[in-house]
């Protein structure tokens, strides 16, 4: 096995080489430039990535995929699309629900596939109401998930994102990513386009997630936190 200067790795293409001291085209991945001898190849990852699958996340919720985009950057080399897929409402705890989502999106998909699993975790109610937030936020409403907590004087929370993903290979390992940060639940505030983040205010800030520019909050939020872990993967070639 060759290894680029790019740290690339592949059994499928010759890699021109600076440890090798000769020079090819990477045809196998739509590769355009040439390396001379002894120095190293100039490899784009926009290029050398381009005959890649792209990477399908699996949600209907076009601000979620538009987020998301924007978390991973203009420099990710992989095209990111959504798809809506009926996946079960499961049970359980946040990692299994996802990589049981993320199983059966794979099987549907026959590809790259991302599946997100979302909680808000109220730490007065033991955790409540955790993966089950989308039902209750469309149960109760905003200002109704801040009423639950009216009779605690406890108002910590944490948001949690799980992410699971397969390269929709057979017999792949369905990989989870986990992140989350920290705040606490206040009266709403802000547009209502999105979810629940009126009521959550994470700690340092003393704006909710609603009110903040998108700028910041993709810096510090758990969707954040967890998608870079998810591109750092991607990056080592796993994709």
């Amino acid at each position: 096995m060759k290894v680029c200067v790019c740290m690339y790795e592949t059994t499928n293409c010759k890699v021109g080489c600076v440890c090798g001291g000769w020079s090819m085209v990477l045809l196998e991945h739509g590769m355009g430039c040439l390396s001379q001898p002894g120095k190293p190849m100039t490899l784009h990852h926009s290029t050398m990535y381009r005959k890649s699958k792209p990477i399908v996340l699996c949600t209907g919720n076009k601000n979620k995929l538009k987020e998301i985009v924007e978390i991973f950057g203009e420099n990710f080399p992989y095209k990111v699309d959504n798809q809506d897929i009926d996946l079960p409402e499961y049970q359980g705890e946040p990692e299994d629900i996802a990589r049981a989502k993320c199983e059966l999106a794979a099987e549907h998909i026959r590809g790259p596939v991302l599946v997100e699993d979302v909680s808000l975790c109220f730490n007065a109610l033991g955790g409540m109401p955790g993966p089950y937030i989308k039902w209750f936020l469309g149960k109760c409403g905003t200002a109704g998930l801040y009423k639950m907590l009216d009779g605690f004087e406890d108002k910590t929370a944490y948001a949690q994102c799980i992410f699971a993903y397969s390269s929709g290979e057979k017999e792949s390992t369905v990989k989870i990513f986990d992140g989350r940060c920290e705040g606490i639940i206040v009266p709403p505030r802000g547009p209502t386009n999105f979810g629940w983040d009126p009521i959550f205010q994470p700690n340092g800030y003393s704006e909710t997630f609603a009110e903040m520019s998108i700028d910041v909050k993709n810096t510090i939020s758990h969707r954040s936190n967890a998608i870079q872990k998810v591109k750092d993967f991607l990056l080592q070639g796993n994709h």
